[in-house]
């Protein structure tokens, strides 16, 4: 082997030495390493075994594990070496049984010419049965290499529900089966040819050890390739597939695959079964699944034996009794996948089963949420060879932050994970814990309460169901942002006052809302009317609100947003993700319409000086073309309206002596209406049941006196009209278009407006209302720029 390591060494030299660069420095080389190491090449074994040790231990220094590929290339040298040796054990069985034999006819061939006596003194059948002994136990040997290999594909193949590479190939797998089933062969045709060199009660141990490596090899390589879903629904179509590693081997012909069969087991069955010893009997099904029965196949180039399920659907479902405070979607279910064939000329009968992952089956779509949670718990943090299908209660953070960073990445979709400082905010979160240090956070364990069964404090959901909003919302709209790195996303509103409260105006972030789940939020900096920096979070945006407009466009809306935090422009950061507005006609000769998006916020307003009039918003009331103007009264109390959804704001208060401009009223018929109008008290603070926009006309000009109000569809008594209201002096009416245009009064407005005229003749004029509570948020609203609006000077 010595002699092998230099030679392969000196020939990749001397083809390293034909190309261009070093040729003369690497032929020195190859001298030397000859002149030094031919004699003894056993130090050059020792050289190389020192300096890959001395890049191992580096390698764990810096990353504290070796990486996967190394160790699957030592599992297979591993391999590959016992095979090797079973097949040189085998070879020497072959020469010393046939010398036996040889001997006993003749008796003239000495045995210690081909093979030499053991140390211990024994006779040459005791050598032979020694020898094949030692040779099935090396046969146990590589068959624990392979059933640990096919241990690793199931637990990769569930870690893989979770986001992890998986590589799914079962060819090596096959591969190493066939090559034990050789060995086997091998052996029995060994063993059975020894007959009488070997003792019966030796020779009927070595076939029930070899038998036992067949069985075990030929149960343990019928698997589950396609796993059902995880989460499965009733009443829904899924599909799942198994393979049988050895099933080109021992199915024979076609036209006599056995059939397949799959029934759905609970967690107590699926216990029953993996302790049940040698051949299970068939269990009852603990839910009704239809076309659940299907033939193997050969695959491909008729390597592959496969049965394949197309149209699974599990009709219905029989709960089992649950434990505690365990609710439907902590209960797992499996499916269990089962055939018979007859094994070998003897015909024995050899059952194969193979469940599927847990999964847990919900009736309805609420109930996705929580049964996911169930399942990402199990497949994170269950054990190889446990019992079905149990899990830890309790688990190190640090996994947890390793299974949430693999969720993240897989369901969005992006090579771009979870950070340290994500992981901070993360932990503050479950463990309601505000530390600043991710140390302080590193030994702790979390529970699955903790995870899913706790409420949040001050909120109504768990820390999974706000962490699947956030994966399903970066999924559906966020993903080219997020892998951008313009969403900073997991942190805390209290952590971006501390960020953003001493950068300049304009200066913001993206965050994901704390409080609501799935919701994308905007924190910038803004100036109060103090001159201090204030923080102000927009409305969270749901994923439904940036299937209207995205994220993007929505940034590009608002002038007040400059530079995304630090330091970058928002055109610089956002210019790919801008929505390309046409300009002009389109082809049908139309003009396009676009959405556009503003942000209302709730400033308090300054009390009012006396003497200063109040502002009462014009309505379009569709009177005669020849406006009315009316000079409002120094005490009337300022009113606040809430914002229409149209996104018309709030009006501050304007100066004194300014007008209402009152729009063309109604056609005729007439009423007549008093002409002093000096007590007449207006309740403009009436919700309007109009939602759409419309335009207001221009006046042009103001008359010294109004003219009557009419609602054509009102009928009213004299005496009602007579009565005297109060409000606005008597002939006070000043000039037009002082006030920006709102919406006009339906006619039901005006007919209580009139009707409640004589009611309140006797009260105070209008007084002061409640302020609306004030949101957390500053309110977004979407407006339609293309309606020629008048210009208005609160926007």
């Amino acid at each position: 082997m010595a002699s092998t390591l230099l030679s392969a060494t000196v020939q990749h030299l001397q083809a390293s030495a034909r190309k261009p660069g070093e040729g003369s420095t690497i032929l020195q080389h190859i001298n030397t390493l000859e002149s030094i190491y031919q004699r003894d090449p056993l130090k050059l074994v020792a050289i190389f075994r020192q300096i890959l040790q001395g890049e191992k231990k580096a390698v764990m220094e810096q990353f504290r594990h070796l990486p996967m590929s190394f160790h699957w290339k030592q599992e297979e040298l591993k391999f590959n070496t016992a095979l090797q040796r079973l097949r040189h054990r085998v070879g020497e069985s072959r020469l010393l049984r046939e010398a036996l034999q040889q001997k006993a006819e003749a008796g003239q061939v000495s045995l210690h010419s081909l093979i030499e006596t053991p140390a211990n003194g024994t006779g040459s059948s005791e050598a032979l049965a020694t020898l094949l002994q030692e040779t099935v136990g090396e046969l146990e040997t590589a068959q624990a290499l392979v059933l640990k290999r096919i241990q690793i594909w199931k637990r990769q193949q569930q870690l893989a529900g979770n986001g992890a590479p998986f590589d799914e190939n079962l060819t090596q797998l096959q591969e190493r089966c066939e090559s034990l089933v050789d060995i086997y062969f091998q052996l029995q045709q060994e063993v059975g040819a020894a007959g009488g060199e070997l003792e019966p009660k030796t020779r009927a141990t070595l076939i029930s050890r070899l038998d036992e490596v067949l069985q075990t090899l030929v149960t343990s390589s019928f698997l589950v390739e396609k796993q059902p879903p995880q989460v499965l629904k009733t009443q829904t179509k899924f599909q799942a597939g198994v393979r049988f590693l050895l099933g080109p081997r021992f199915l024979g012909t076609p036209a006599k695959f056995p059939l397949v069969r799959a029934d759905m087991v609970t967690e107590k069955q699926a216990r029953e079964l993996s302790s049940t010893q040698g051949p299970g009997a068939g269990v009852e099904s603990t839910g009704e699944i239809t076309n659940n029965t299907v033939p193997f196949e050969n695959m491909g180039s008729g390597n592959c034996c496969s049965a394949l399920f197309k149209n699974l659907l599990l009709k219905k479902i029989k709960r089992c009794e649950r434990k505690g405070t365990e609710s439907v979607t902590e209960e797992k279910c499996a499916v269990l996948f089962s055939t018979t064939f007859m094994l070998g000329p003897n015909k024995l009968p050899i059952q194969l089963q193979a469940l599927s992952l847990p999964l847990v089956v919900i009736v309805h779509g609420n109930q996705d949420n929580n049964a996911k949670a169930t399942i990402l718990w199990d497949n994170a943090f269950s054990e190889m060879d446990r019992v079905p299908f149990v899990v830890a209660e309790r688990v190190p953070w640090e996994k947890m932050c390793e299974t949430l960073n693999l969720k993240f990445m897989a369901e969005v979709g992006t090579n771009q994970g979870l950070l340290p400082e994500h992981f901070l905010f993360l932990a503050q979160k479950i463990f309601n814990d505000n530390s600043l240090s991710i140390e302080a956070f590193q030994h702790r364990s979390v529970s699955w309460s903790q995870f899913n069964k706790e409420i949040l404090l001050g909120r109504g959901f768990t820390f999974w169901q706000w962490f699947d909003g956030v994966l399903d919302l970066t999924k559906r709209c966020l993903k080219s942002y997020w892998s951008d790195r313009l969403i900073i996303g997991f942190i805390s509103k209290q952590y971006v006052t501390n960020l953003l409260l001493n950068e300049p105006d304009g200066t913001f972030l993206l965050r994901f809302s704390d409080s609501e789940i799935g919701g994308i939020t905007i924190a910038h900096v803004i100036r109060g009317q103090d001159g201090s920096p204030q923080i102000e979070n927009i409305q969270p945006f749901s994923a439904k609100d940036l299937s209207i407009r995205s994220l993007g466009d929505r940034i590009r809306d608002l002038a007040q947003l400059k530079n995304l935090y630090p330091k970058k422009p928002k055109d610089e950061a956002f210019r790919s993700h801008y929505k390309h507005e046409q300009i002009g006609k389109d082809g049908r000769g139309y003009v396009p319409a676009t959405i556009k998006m503003t942000v209302e916020r709730d400033q308090p307003l300054s009390t009012p000086e006396p003497q200063m009039p109040t502002m009462v918003p014009s309505y379009d009331l569709r009177m005669a073309p020849d406006s009315m103007n009316m000079q409002l009264s120094p005490d009337m109390v300022p009113q606040v309206y809430p914002p229409h959804s149209h996104s018309i704001p709030s009006f501050q208060a304007l100066p004194r002596e300014e007008s209402v401009n009152v729009l063309p009223a109604f056609q005729e018929p007439r009423l007549p209406m008093p002409s002093n109008l000096n007590q007449m008290s207006l309740p403009f603070d009436q919700p309007h049941p109009h939602r759409g926009l419309l335009l207001c006309q221009p006046q042009e000009h103001a008359i010294s006196s109004p003219e009557p109000l009419l609602c054509p569809d009102v009928t009213m008594e004299d005496s009602c009209l007579s009565q005297q209201v109060g409000g606005f002096p008597q002939g006070t009416w000043v000039g037009d278009d002082m006030f920006p245009p709102l919406l006009p009064p339906t006619e039901q407005d005006l007919t209580k407006l009139i009707l409640e005229g004589q009611a309140e003749s006797g009260r105070e004029s209008l007084g002061a209302q409640p302020l609306p509570q004030p949101s957390p948020y500053g309110q977004s609203v979407i407006s339609m720029s293309h309606l020629d609006l008048r210009p208005n000077p609160s926007w």
